[in-house]
């Protein structure tokens, strides 16, 4: 098995490809070890002394590390655990996967918000699913968009700057009623 990864605009994640499916669809977000339980293979990564993160879409895995160490050091033990992982031939994900999607919003903001959703999905969500990472929408209310951001977009030097002046004005291009974007945690 070989596995390749590639760093993101985040420099405490970095993107792990092993060439085979992750997830069959949507997206798993572990930011914490207590969160793993459900996931052999989350609880695998975070075995590894600095893991502070794990993050599933359907062909990455995204791992966020402690900022005091080096990946130079952790790197090994990561690809070890996620070579371990498929070599046991256990599930990715015990049980019924929650995939991690839009929360749902009622009202008569609904044929805005189907909008926003719309665009998320085609416009943003591949783009940053490319840096190793999700946003999905969290709710829209007065104007302001709120979205959530998983994987390395969370805690990303980039992020805000990718929230207003990427997405904020791409939903404001097309969907007049968006007056600002704001992000949210889970």
């Amino acid at each position: 098995m070989f596995i390749q990864t590639e760093s993101t605009p985040n420099p405490a994640t970095l993107k792990f490809l092993p060439g085979q499916e992750v997830l069959e669809t949507g997206t798993a977000d572990f930011p914490s070890p207590d969160t793993a339980g459900k996931s052999p293979l989350a609880s695998r990564i975070f075995a590894v002394d600095g893991v502070s993160g794990v993050f599933f879409g359907t062909d990455f895995i995204t791992v966020t590390k402690d900022e005091a160490l080096a990946w130079e050091h952790i790197k090994p033990a990561v690809l070890g655990a996620i070579m371990e992982h498929y070599q046991s031939g256990k599930p990715v994900i015990e049980g019924a996967q929650e995939s991690a999607g839009h929360a749902a919003h009622e009202g008569p903001d609904s044929e805005i918000v189907n909008q926003i959703k719309q665009l998320l999905d085609t416009r943003v969500r591949p783009a940053v699913a490319q840096d190793g990472g999700d946003i999905t929408f969290h709710g829209f209310e007065r104007g302001v968009v709120y979205l959530h951001m998983q994987g390395a977009c969370a805690g990303c030097p980039s992020s805000t700057l990718t929230l207003k002046m990427g997405i904020e004005n791409l939903l404001r291009h097309y969907i007049p009623e968006v007056t600002e974007v704001r992000p949210v945690a889970a």
